[in-house]
C-alpha cells in the first residue's frame, strides 16, 4: 500500500532562562507629539535539558535531528541593530532571517546548531541590541524565567500579568527584576504544533511619559463644570450681596468665556510649553471675564471674579502638576472651596431673595 510521511514540530523550551536588559531612553519628537524611543543590550542566557520525546509518542529513530532550530522571537525585526550568534554549548551559530514554523511566534530569527549530544543538557546565551518604542516585554518561557532590568527613566508603567517581585525607583532611574515559575502560566514546557497561545503570558515595562499636555489638558477639562458652577455661584453671590440682578444672557457669556478657556489651552499647548500655554489661557480667560463683569456690573463685583477666577486657575495648575497627590488637593480643595461658601452665605435671608427680585423686576 501506499504510505505517507508528514512533518511535525516539536517544541521545546528552556529550563532556566535569565534576561538582563538594560535601556537608553530617548523622547523624540514626530511634529507636536512626543514619542519615548529606547536602546537596549539584552543578554539571554537559560539552559534546555534532554529532550524528552517518550511522553509525546514519538520513537527516537523518527527524530530529524539535522533539522532541529532555535528561533528567537521579535516582535519588530527591524528593531535589530547589530548581527546575532547564538553560543550553543561551546560553539557560535549565526542567525538566519525569519522563522520556519509559526506554531509559537509570528516572527524573528532561526539558528541551527548541531544537536551532537539530544540527551545532555545544552547552555546558550545570546546577546541583541534592539530599538524599540514605548515599551518591552518578555515572555516567561523558562521553567524558571527571571528578568532583570534598568533604565535611566523614573516614570515605569509595568504592565502584563506578572509584576516584578522587586523594584528601585529612583529619580533619574529604575531598576526592577522578575521571577516566573512554569506554574504561573497556561503552557508547559515541551508539545507538539500550535496549540498553545505564548504571548498572553508577556509581561514587562512601558516608558511611560508623565502628565504629557493631552493628559494635562485631558484632566483640565475634567474640571470645567466645577469652574464654571463655581464662578455662577460668584457671580450669585455678589448679586445677593452688591443688590443687583444679572440676565441669564450674560451668565451664558461668562460661560462661554470659561469654556473657551480649554480650546484655547489645547491650541496653545501644541504649539509651546503647557506651562506657558496655561499661563496665556487663563490670563485672557479671566481678563475677558473680569472686564465684561465690570462693563455689566461694577466694580466690586469685577474684582471678585479676577480673585475668584485667579484663585480657581491658580489651584489647578497646581493640581495638574502633581501625580501622586492630585486626588488629595482636589479634594481637599472643594472642601475649603465648600467652606468659604458656607462663611459667606451664613448670614443671607434666602427667603428675602423672591420678593427682592421681584421688586428689582418690576416696570418703573
Amino acid at each position: 500500500g501506499n504510505v505517507s510521511f508528514f512533518v511535525e514540530y516539536a517544541h521545546f523550551l528552556p529550563s532556566k532562562l535569565n534576561i538582563r536588559s538594560s535601556l537608553k531612553p530617548e523622547v523624540r519628537y514626530r511634529g507636536i507629539y512626543e514619542v519615548v524611543l529606547y536602546n537596549g543590550e539584552f543578554v539571554f542566557e537559560g539552559e534546555f535539558l534532554p529532550f524528552e520525546f517518550g511522553q509525546m509518542g514519538v520513537a527516537l529513530e523518527h527524530i530529524l535531528w539535522k533539522d532541529a532550530i532555535v528561533t528567537f522571537g521579535v516582535s519588530d525585526l527591524k528593531g535589530i541593530r547589530d548581527a546575532v550568534n547564538l553560543h550553543w554549548n561551546t560553539k557560535a551559530y549565526p542567525s538566519t532571517p525569519g522563522v520556519l514554523t509559526n506554531d509559537v511566534v509570528g516572527s524573528g530569527i532561526t539558528f541551527k546548531p548541531h544537536l551532537l549530544t539530544p540527551n545532555s543538557p545544552s547552555a546558550f546565551s545570546l546577546s541583541v541590541n534592539l530599538n524599540g518604542s514605548s515599551e518591552v516585554s518578555f515572555v516567561p518561557v523558562g521553567e524558571v524565567t527571571r528578568v532583570f532590568m534598568e533604565a535611566p527613566w523614573e516614570n515605569p508603567s509595568f504592565l502584563g500579568g506578572f509584576l516584578p517581585v522587586s523594584r528601585d525607583i529612583a529619580p533619574g532611574q529604575f531598576r526592577a527584576e522578575w521571577k516566573v515559575l512554569s506554574l504561573n502560566r497556561n503552557f508547559p514546557q515541551s508539545w507538539i504544533g500550535d496549540r498553545y497561545k505564548l504571548l498572553e503570558s508577556s509581561f514587562g515595562t512601558r516608558l511611560f511619559l508623565p502628565v504629557d499636555h493631552y493628559q494635562k489638558t485631558s484632566r483640565t477639562v475634567k474640571y470645567a463644570l466645577l469652574f464654571i458652577a463655581l464662578t455662577f455661584a460668584s457671580l450669585f453671590l455678589s448679586e445677593v450681596i452688591a443688590k443687583a440682578v444679572l440676565h441669564p444672557i450674560q451668565y451664558a457669556l461668562i460661560g462661554l468665556g470659561l469654556v473657551l478657556f480649554y480650546l484655547l489651552l489645547l491650541s496653545l499647548s501644541e504649539h509651546f510649553s503647557f506651562s506657558l500655554a496655561y499661563a496665556a489661557s487663563s490670563v485672557v480667560v479671566v481678563g475677558l471675564n473680569t472686564v465684561y463683569s465690570r462693563w455689566i456690573t461694577n466694580s466690586r463685583i469685577a474684582t471678585v471674579i479676577l480673585i475668584v477666577l485667579t484663585l480657581l486657575y491658580t489651584f489647578l495648575y497646581v493640581t495638574l502638576q502633581l501625580q501622586d497627590y492630585a486626588l488629595l488637593l482636589g479634594t481637599f480643595g472643594l472642601l475649603v472651596t465648600l467652606f468659604l461658601i458656607m462663611y459667606l452665605t451664613r448670614r443671607i435671608d434666602w427667603f428675602s431673595l423672591n420678593s427682592f427680585s421681584a421688586e428689582e423686576t418690576q416696570p418703573r
